[in-house]
C-alpha cells in the first residue's frame, strides 16, 4: 500500500517535467506562451477557478499550456462534477487537462531511539479541470468574452504604483538589471534604454522577484547565487516564473525576448531540471510565495480593485 502513493507522485513529477522540457529544448519557454500568442486582444491573467479565484504556482504554467496548446480564449476552469452541478455537461470527447494539489500528512514514527515523532510527508494528488469552452449547458455568464486590454496609461501607472508601493530601493544607471543582497537594492538601467514602459515593468518584476529572497521577506537563500551555476540557474527560473504571475496579474506584456545575460540560462534549466523532476514545482512555488509577498506590501483598497 505505502509504494503505490509515491509511484504515482513520481509519475507525476515526471510527466509534467518531461512535457516543459520538450519545449525548452525547443527553445520554447512555455510560460511565456500567453503573450506570444496572436489572441490578446484580451487581458492575460491567470487561468480561474469556477469561483474566479485565480490558480497559482504550479497549475499556472500548467493550464497556461494547456489553454494555449487547444485555442481556448476563456481563462476559467471547472471540474466536470462542478460542470453538473452548474447545469452543464462537458461536450462528448473532450479530454481534460490536469491541475496538481499539493499538501501534507503528518506520519507517526519510531527514532533511532524507539521514540514516536512526528514526520511531515508532502504529497502530490493530481486531478482533471476543462475549460469552459469544452462544457455546454452553461448560464449565460460563464461564456462571457475575455475582457479588454485596460488602457496602456492605466495599466502603467498601476504598475509603477505597486512597485512604489513594495518600499523597495530602486536605482537607475548603467546597462544592467540586477538585484544587489550585499546592499539590498535593485539596480535598473534608465527608463529610456527599454522599448516601451511594459518592457522595464516587465524587467523590474523579475528583479522585484529576487528582491523578496532576504529571510526578513519570503527567505529564499541566495548565498551560493554567485558561486553556484545550478543555484544560480535555479533562482532565475524562480525570477523569470515570478515575473510572469507578476505580469498577468498587473496587465503588463513582459518581453518576449530573452535578455541577453538569460539566454544562457535555458541550459543550465535543462539540466536542473533533468536531474531533478521536483525542480519545476520547487520554482513555481518559490515565485508565488514571492509574488504573494509583493502583494501583500500593497494597500487593502488596491488590492481589492486589481482583485
Amino acid at each position: 500500500m505505502s509504494k503505490k502513493p509515491e509511484t504515482n507522485r513520481t509519475d507525476i513529477y515526471t510527466r509534467i517535467t518531461e512535457r516543459i522540457v520538450e519545449d525548452l529544448e525547443r527553445g520554447v519557454r512555455p510560460w511565456m506562451k500567453p503573450w506570444s500568442a496572436s489572441n490578446t486582444d484580451g487581458r492575460i491573467t491567470r487561468p480561474l477557478r469556477i469561483n474566479g479565484l485565480p490558480y497559482s504556482g504550479m497549475n499556472v504554467l500548467l493550464l497556461w499550456s494547456e489553454g494555449m496548446a487547444r485555442g481556448f480564449a476563456s481563462p476559467m476552469w471547472m471540474t466536470y462534477k462542478q460542470a453538473l452541478e452548474l447545469g452543464g455537461a462537458v461536450r462528448k470527447g473532450e479530454t481534460g487537462s490536469t491541475v496538481v494539489f499539493a499538501s501534507r500528512f503528518t506520519k507517526s514514527e519510531a527514532d533511532g531511539n524507539g521514540k514516536e515523532i512526528d514526520r511531515e510527508i508532502p504529497f502530490l494528488k493530481a486531478y482533471t479541470v476543462f475549460n469552459v469552452e469544452q462544457v455546454e449547458g452553461l448560464p449565460d455568464n460563464y461564456y462571457a468574452p475575455p475582457a479588454k486590454v485596460l488602457d496602456p496609461i492605466e495599466r502603467i501607472e498601476c504598475a509603477d504604483r505597486f512597485f512604489r508601493n513594495t518600499g523597495a530601493v530602486i536605482r537607475h544607471g548603467g546597462n544592467q538589471a540586477y538585484y544587489s543582497p550585499v546592499m539590498d537594492y535593485i539596480q535598473m538601467p534608465p527608463f529610456e534604454a527599454f522599448r516601451d514602459a511594459a518592457g522595464y515593468a516587465a524587467v523590474l518584476s523579475h528583479e522585484a522577484t529576487h528582491w523578496t529572497a532576504p529571510s526578513h521577506r519570503v527567505g529564499r537563500d541566495l548565498s551560493r547565487y554567485a558561486k553556484d551555476r545550478t543555484e544560480r540557474a535555479r533562482e532565475e527560473l524562480i525570477a523569470e516564473l515570478g515575473s510572469c504571475f507578476l505580469c498577468a496579474d498587473l496587465g503588463i506584456a513582459p518581453e518576449l525576448e530573452p535578455r541577453p545575460d538569460h539566454a544562457s540560462y535555458l541550459q543550465s534549466w535543462l539540466s536542473v531540471l533533468a536531474g531533478d523532476k521536483r525542480a519545476i514545482f520547487q520554482a513555481a512555488a518559490h515565485a508565488q510565495r514571492a509574488v504573494t509577498f509583493l502583494h501583500s506590501l500593497q494597500p487593502e483598497t488596491e488590492v481589492k480593485a486589481a482583485a
